[in-house]
């Protein structure tokens, strides 16, 4: 994994409530230093991210000048995640090339 990190879940309440977790800044540095080789638009970056024994695909979104990582209803559920709660993470950004066409990875 590029990055290990712990952060403090919230979240944002929109037409559907959504999980979140915001990276460090030192971890936005390295986002950046890797978004061009890795971004597929919209500045959104593609991931894989493990939490305890769950890993998954997914992408960091960028937020008030860093980035943020949506917490799926089956992370949160499979490693017993709430709001609030403070999680250590590990993230590794792939490469456009690195995911399936259709964005499909390992079911959680």
């Amino acid at each position: 994994m590029d990055l290990e990190f712990s952060a403090d879940v919230w979240e944002w309440r929109g037409p559907a409530p959504f999980y979140w977790l915001r990276l460090p800044e030192e971890g936005c540095d390295l986002v950046r230093a890797e978004a061009a080789a890795a971004s597929y638009g919209w500045g959104a970056i593609p991931v894989r991210a493990r939490i305890g024994g769950t890993e998954w695909e997914t992408s960091l979104l960028p937020k008030d000048g860093g980035y943020v990582l949506p917490l799926k209803v089956a992370v949160r559920r499979a490693e017993g995640i709430g709001e609030d709660d403070t999680v250590d993470v590990a993230v590794a950004i792939a490469p456009r090339d690195g995911r399936a066409a259709n964005g499909t990875g390992p079911a959680c």
